[in-house]
């Protein structure tokens, strides 16, 4: 699994409970992919979300082998509600957003917004 198919599957899955995502895309320069952000902004976490009860996460995804940067571990450490996951978190990743309805999900499940 790619991290790419990793977040489609988190952000389908956060939609089918009702929040709203926020991410970043990296767009080809001269000097290769990069991330355009303004001030602190290298290291944000991929995914931000926000549900209608007020609560707000922030999502770093990685899929294995790939581990975080300083700049990453920065921002998780000064964040409120911060998440690193890994595609052997669904269950932990079901479980909170969908504020413990469902306790057991596959990444491989289709997802739709309810």
């Amino acid at each position: 699994m790619t991290e790419s198919e990793f977040e489609q599957a988190v952000v389908g899955f956060a939609h089918m409970f009702g929040w709203e995502v926020a991410g970043f895309r990296p767009a080809r320069t001269a000097k290769g992919w990069r991330t355009p952000v303004k001030y602190d902004g290298k290291g944000f976490p991929d995914l931000t979300l926000a549900h209608p009860d007020g609560r707000l996460i922030f999502a770093e995804l990685k899929v294995p082998p790939n581990t975080q940067t300083r700049e990453q571990m920065r921002w998780g450490q000064i964040l409120a509600e911060y998440r690193i996951w890994v595609p052997a978190d669904a269950d932990q990743i079901a479980s909170v957003l969908s504020s413990g309805r469902v306790t057991q999900w596959r990444l491989d499940m289709p997802t739709k917004r309810c």
